[in-house]
């Protein structure tokens, strides 16, 4: 008896969580990207529940209203862009391919920090006279025929050819495409490239001015269900805080430290002295109670960015700074989200 209760009351749960997901958030479906997608979220305290391995649903319990989906990446783009999902994680790379002009997708946040990649010419290695896309053009223009490109990225990859007036042909291919000049159905590719590594292993090379596209992972969403649905709008405020705050909070570090000073507004004189330790708007200076009567003690929080951290630590010792803590930051918010104002200005324009 005990069972079937259990079984109606999460069956019950479930509905409920369900019917209550009126939006959707489009994450990969596998692969190095879905690692990472998955990872940042939780960094940034917004983990994905996904009781089922094998089912393309779940949930994130910090956002109830929000569902996930896991898709391709191509489709995420032409889900968000057609209005069945509301928002996706994808890179810049299928973003700019698949997004149309129309201007359905809008990107809330173009650099999440994972992801990285770009989309570039291959050529073989063989092609000792070829470096650049300047003589790559001159290649082309002395052939018969234009110059074959193997692709799976057919509308950067001609608008960057037909930019540098390249006379090619694209051919649409599936799978590896590092072996299309060896086999001879392609003279060049146009591929993703993260360490060049595989490249190498197939005997092309990369050459210069060949970049068609930098990519890492972004957020993006429908501009027609931000104007016209407040819920939307909203999740898209939440996630851009959530965001925003774990990636200001992962270039900064929590120092505290102890000094004397005879008031809080001398000890603030002394740090502001110094260049790396003004801390956000200021520091936060507080007394210490110490057993030494005579002596008056402070100690002193402040955030300073990670890549300056020798030098704060230094200029903290440099004005008597002692018994230095650093601390990782978790979150720093703001007002209001930076990218969440520019989507308000973006769509009202």
């Amino acid at each position: 008896m005990l069972g079937v209760f259990c079984l109606i009351f999460f069956m019950y749960k479930g509905l409920f969580m369900q019917n209550n997901q009126h939006l959707r958030l489009s994450l990969p479906s596998k692969g190095r990207l879905q690692e990472s997608a998955l990872h940042f979220l939780n960094s940034a305290g917004l983990s994905v529940f996904k009781p089922n391995p094998r089912q393309y649903e779940a949930q994130i319990p910090a956002l109830p209203e929000l569902g996930i989906l896991f898709q391709r990446l191509g489709d995420i783009v032409v889900s968000v862009r057609q209005g069945s999902v509301d928002f996706g994680i994808t890179g810049i790379d299928v973003i700019e391919e698949k997004r149309g002009d129309n201007g359905d997708v809008i990107i809330l946040h173009d650099s999440l920090g994972f992801g990285y990649c770009s989309l570039m010419l291959a050529i073989p290695e063989s092609w000792e006279q070829v470096n650049d896309v300047k003589s790559l053009k001159e290649y082309a223009t002395s052939l018969n025929r234009p110059l074959r490109v193997a692709t799976k990225f057919p509308n950067l990859t001609a608008k960057f050819l037909n930019q540098r007036n390249i006379p090619h042909s694209l051919i649409a291919a599936e799978g590896t495409l590092e072996t299309a000049p060896t086999i001879g159905y392609a003279d060049i590719i146009s591929d993703l490239v993260s360490s060049g590594q595989t490249l190498k292993d197939n005997r092309l090379k990369t050459i210069t001015n060949g970049i068609i596209q930098t990519s890492q992972a972004a957020l993006i969403a429908n501009r027609y269900t931000l104007q016209k649905n407040p819920e939307a709008l909203e999740m898209a405020r939440r996630l851009l805080e959530y965001i925003e705050a774990h990636l200001r909070a992962k270039e900064n570090l929590l120092v505290i430290a102890n000094m004397r000073g005879v008031s809080p507004e001398a000890v603030g004189e002394k740090i502001f002295t110094q260049t790396n330790i003004g801390g956000l708007q200021g520091p936060t200076i507080s007394p210490i109670i110490t057993r030494e009567s005579n002596q008056s003690w402070y100690s002193v929080t402040i955030v300073v960015r990670r890549d300056v951290l020798p030098k704060a630590i230094s200029e903290l010792r440099n004005i008597g700074g002692s018994g230095i803590i650093v601390s990782p930051v978790n979150y720093i918010f703001e007002e209001e989200p930076p990218r969440y104002t520019k989507m308000l200005n973006e769509l009202r324009g």
